[in-house]
């Protein structure tokens, strides 16, 4: 099922610095504000987030992801449909994202992809997505997948 790697996130004490850090070793800003930075890795392919985060204090993690563990692989899109089915074979919780529960995967319109979300045993959190075929894009908001088919 796992194509690839998508994304992973990093806790950072200093955006800035380690925007320069991570384009020192090459690689490419896509994106940065004041909280979060995200790095191409293999530009169009796979990215690096960067996220604030007080590195020094546990217990205050910053907006996303809660402990500053995030690893995303990519799947085909034929496959997002049975990855919550998959994971529950395989004895794996899927844990909800945002404020919608977690009955079917998480479409994002506005940036063409779909996720399921789980846990390791250690509270990584960990994501499969896959890029959406053409379709509506025009919500920014997060929703399930079958309300994404009737736009």
């Amino acid at each position: 099922m796992i194509k690839g790697l998508y994304e992973a996130h990093l806790p950072v004490s200093n955006i800035k610095n380690s925007v320069e850090f991570y384009q020192k070793i090459g690689l490419e800003l896509k994106v940065e504000d004041d909280d979060v930075a995200f790095m191409w890795i293999v530009p169009q392919r796979s990215l690096l987030g960067l996220w604030k985060h007080d590195i020094s204090d546990e217990r205050e993690p910053g907006s996303y992801p809660p402990n500053g563990r995030h690893v995303a692989f990519e799947i085909d899109f034929e496959d997002i449909r049975q990855a919550e089915s998959w994971l529950k074979e395989c004895g794996i919780s899927v844990v909800q994202h945002g404020k919608l529960p977690s009955s079917e995967p998480y479409v994002r319109p506005h940036m063409k992809n779909a996720s399921v979300y789980f846990d390791d045993p250690d509270g990584n959190n960990l994501e499969f997505i896959c890029n959406l075929p053409d379709g509506p894009s025009e919500s920014a908001q997060l929703i399930h997948l079958s309300q994404w088919n009737e736009l």
